[in-house]
C-alpha cells in the first residue's frame, strides 16, 4: 500500500439514507460549508509573519527550563535562534541579553542543535524517501537551538560599565542579541582596556568585528600598579609548534615591551623603562635592530590608530658568547655586536660552574675547599688553566689528606669533575661579563645572547648559567654588585626553554633551573619578569612552569604538550586545529580565556 492508496471520504460516501433525512442533511451542509467558507476568508485575511525588524538573533527558551546556578553544570540557558539568523551563527559568539532594568547578561554559545518542531517520526522509511526527493532544506520545519554559558552581569555605576559574577536569571522570552559593542564585549571579558597588545580578540579563527572604528577588539596584558603588580612581572610563556608563528608573536609582544610609553615604577620613585635580556639559540632576535621591509604604509597607519609600538628597536645589542675556536656568523641582522667571556673569577661565587657533573656531600665540600685555597693564593685574577695546575700538585693532595680535609680518592673525583667541563670557555679574549653591566641592562633596550654557534650543549648551559646568575643574582640580592642591574625593570627571556630548563643530569642543567625558579618566585617584587618561548612547554621545569600566570598558546600538535599547558579543557580541544597565528590566551589575573588573532605582519624584521 502507498500514499496513493488513501483517499479522502466526501459527504456522499454517507449520503445514502433509509430514513429519507438526505435533503435535511445536505440542507445542514451546505450551511455548515457556507460558514465554514466565511470563517476561512476571515483567518485568511491575517498575517503570520510580524511586522517590524527583528531586533536580535532569537529569544530565550523555557522548554527545557530556564536556570543559572554557580555550578555551571546545573545551569540550563538556551535560546531559540530564528530561521534568517542561523547560518550567521557560531559556538564562541559572545551575546548579550537584557533584564527588564538596565543591566544585562553577557554569555558565550557553547553548542548548537537543532531540534523537532512538529510531532513526526524523521525516521520513518516514507519521511527519508520524501526528504531524499526534496532539493533544499526547509529550516522552518526545525528548532534551532543555542545552549549559552553566563559570563558575567554588566551594569552601569556611576556611567562606567561594570561587571559581576552571575547573579540572576534572565526572563523567559527575553531577546538575545550578538554583542557589537567594544565596551560590553572587554567589560564582559575583563579585558584591559589598556596595556601591552597581543592581538585582537577572535572567535573560530575569525575577528570579533563591532560597530566601532576600528571594529576589531584589541586584547591588552595589564601593565599598571592600579590592582595588583603588572603581569610581565608573574612571567609569561608563549607556546607553538615550529610553523605556527610563535617566533613572529614573541618579537611583537617583545616590542610592546621596548615601546617609549612602556615604564614602571621603582621603590627610589623613579620611572623606568624595561630592560629585555634574551637567551636567542637560533640567533632571531637580533633582528628586531631592523625595521620589516613588509611593513606597509596603510598598516601602519592601522597601528597608529591602535596604539601599537612598531619598527626595528635602535637600542639593540648581540652580546655574542665568546668560545676558543668557535666564530659568531651575525650576518642576519645589524645590530651591534660585543663579544664577552666568563671570568674564572666568578667560580669563586658559583663553584657549580666547573663541576663538571653531580657532586656527593663529600665532593661538593672538597670543591669548596680547592677553590677557597686556590683564590687565597691567586687572587681574583686566577685562571681556569691555573686552576687544573693547581690540582696537579700531588703536594696539595697529600697535604689535604693527611690534614683529614680531602680524602685522597674525593680529591681525584673532583679533579675529573673539574676536567669534565667544556675547554675554551673561561677567561677568553673578550670582555668578563662582570664588567659589561650597562650593556648587558640598558633600560629601554635589547640584548640578545645568541647561542647557536657555541660547540655543544654543555658550553651552552655554561653560558646561560652564568649569564643567568650574574643577572639574577643582583637584581634579587641586598647587596648587589651592579646598581644598573638593581635598579632597572628587567624582561629576562629564554627561547626554547625546553632546552634549558627541563629536568637534566648535568649540574649546570639542574643550577640552571633553580637560577630561573629564584627569578620566578622572588621576581614580582624586584620588577623581573621572566618571558619563556618553547615547543614543548611539557619539558619546563614544574617549579617554574608553575609560577607562569600568563599563557599564550598557538597550534601545537603533541597531545601532552597542549595537557601540560593546563588551559581549560574547551581551549585545549581548539589548539590542534589553529591555523598560523591563532592562539588562546589563559591568563586568569588579566581576563576571561578568549580567542586571539595575532598581527599578520611582524612589527620587526623577520626570516632571513
Amino acid at each position: 500500500m502507498t500514499l496513493e492508496d488513501f483517499t479522502e471520504f466526501s459527504a456522499e460516501s454517507n449520503g445514502d439514507s433509509d430514513d429519507g433525512g438526505a435533503a435535511g442533511t445536505e440542507s445542514t451542509s451546505n450551511t455548515e460549508r457556507a460558514s465554514g467558507e466565511q470563517e476561512a476568508d476571515r483567518f485568511e485575511s491575517v498575517s503570520v509573519s510580524p511586522t517590524g525588524t527583528d531586533n536580535g538573533l532569537g529569544t530565550l527558551s523555557v522548554r527545557d527550563g530556564l536556570r543559572v546556578a554557580t555550578d555551571t553544570q546545573e545551569t540550563e540557558l538556551r535560546a531559540f535562534i530564528t530561521a534568517e539568523n542561523r547560518e550567521s551563527v557560531r559556538i564562541g559568539k559572545y551575546i548579550i541579553i537584557p533584564y527588564p532594568d538596565a543591566e544585562s547578561l553577557f554569555c558565550r554559545i557553547t553548542s548548537l542543535e537543532y531540534a523537532q518542531e512538529y510531532h513526526s517520526d524523521d525516521a520513518t522509511e516514507i519521511h527519508a524517501r520524501r526528504s531524499m526527493r526534496q532539493n533544499e532544506f526547509h529550516e522552518r520545519d526545525y528548532k534551532f537551538m543555542a545552549s549559552l554559558e553566563p559570563i558575567a552581569v554588566l551594569y552601569t555605576d556611576n556611567g562606567t560599565l561594570k561587571r559581576r559574577m552571575t547573579d540572576r536569571v534572565p526572563k523567559p522570552g527575553a531577546t538575545a542579541k550578538q554583542a557589537r559593542d567594544s565596551t560590553e564585549i572587554k567589560t564582559g571579558l575583563k579585558i584591559p582596556a589598556e596595556g601591552i597588545f597581543l592581538g585582537h580578540l577572535s572567535v573560530g579563527g575569525e575577528k570579533v568585528r563591532t560597530a566601532a572604528s576600528p571594529p576589531t577588539i584589541d586584547y591588552r596584558i595589564k601593565d599598571d600598579y592600579g590592582s595588583g603588580d603588572p603581569l610581565v612581572f608573574r612571567h609569561s610563556l608563549i607556546a607553538g609548534g615550529t610553523g605556527s608563528g610563535k617566533t613572529h608573536a614573541s618579537k611583537n609582544v617583545l616590542r610592546q615591551y621596548l615601546s617609549e610609553d612602556c615604564q614602571y615604577p621603582m621603590a627610589d620613585g623613579r620611572t623606568v623603562s624595561p630592560a629585555v635580556v634574551l637567551f636567542d639559540p637560533q640567533d632571531e632576535y637580533a633582528q628586531m635592530h631592523d625595521d620589516n621591509p613588509e611593513m606597509t604604509p596603510s598598516f601602519a597607519r592601522k597601528l597608529d590608530r591602535e596604539n601599537i609600538a612598531y619598527g626595528g628597536h635602535s637600542d639593540t645589542i648581540a652580546l655574542v658568547p665568546k668560545e676558543d675556536g668557535v666564530t659568531y656568523g651575525g650576518g642576519g641582522h645589524n645590530a651591534d655586536q660585543k663579544a664577552f667571556t666568563i671570568p674564572f673569577s666568578m667560580v669563586r661565587d658559583q663553584p657549580w660552574l666547573v663541576a663538571g657533573s653531580s657532586l656527593n656531600e663529600n665532593q661538593y665540600p672538597a670543591l669548596l675547599t680547592l677553590l677557597s685555597r686556590f683564590f687565597r693564593n691567586y687572587g681574583e685574577s686566577g685562571t681556569y688553566k691555573q686552576f687544573l695546575a693547581f690540582l696537579d700538585d700531588p703536594a696539595l693532595k697529600a697535604e689535604l689528606d693527611e690534614s683529614g680535609r680531602v680524602h685522597e680518592a674525593t680529591f681525584d673525583a673532583v679533579k675529573r669533575r673539574v676536567r669534565g667541563i667544556p675547554t675554551g670557555i673561561f677567561d677568553q679574549a673578550a670582555t668578563p661579563i662582570t664588567d659589561l653591566d650597562q650593556k648587558l641592562v640598558r633600560p629601554g633596550g635589547l640584548t640578545v645572547i645568541p647561542t647557536y654557534h657555541l660547540s655543544t650543549s654543555r658550553a651552552k648551559e655554561l653560558f646561560v648559567l652564568a649569564v643567568s646568575s650574574y643577572l639574577i643574582d643582583d637584581k634579587l640580592s641586598n647587596a648587589p654588585e651592579s646598581d644598573r642591574i638593581k635598579q632597572t625593570p628587567v624582561v629576562l627571556g629564554m627561547d626554547e626553554a625546553h632546552n634549558f630548563l627541563a629536568d637534566a643530569d648535568t649540574v649546570q642543567a639542574q643550577k640552571v633551573i633553580t637560577k630561573f625558579t629564584e627569578a620566578a618566585k622572588q621576581g614580582r617584587k624586584e620588577r623581573l619578569g621572566l618571558f619563556l618561548i618553547t615547543q614543548d612547554p611539557q619539558d619546563i621545569a614544574e617549579p617554574v612552569f608553575k609560577q607562569i600566570n600568563t599563557k599564550l598558546v598557538l597550534n601545537l600538535g603533541d597531545e601532552d604538550a597542549i595537557k601540560s599547558v593546563n588551559i581549560p579543557t574547551t581551549l585545549q580541544q581548539k589548539v590542534p586545529y589553529m591555523e598560523k597565528g591563532q592562539m588562546v590566551i589563559y591568563s586568569p589575573d588579566n581576563s576571561e580565556p578568549v580567542e586571539l588573532i595575532g598581527l599578520s605582519t611582524c612589527l620587526t624584521r623577520h626570516g632571513r
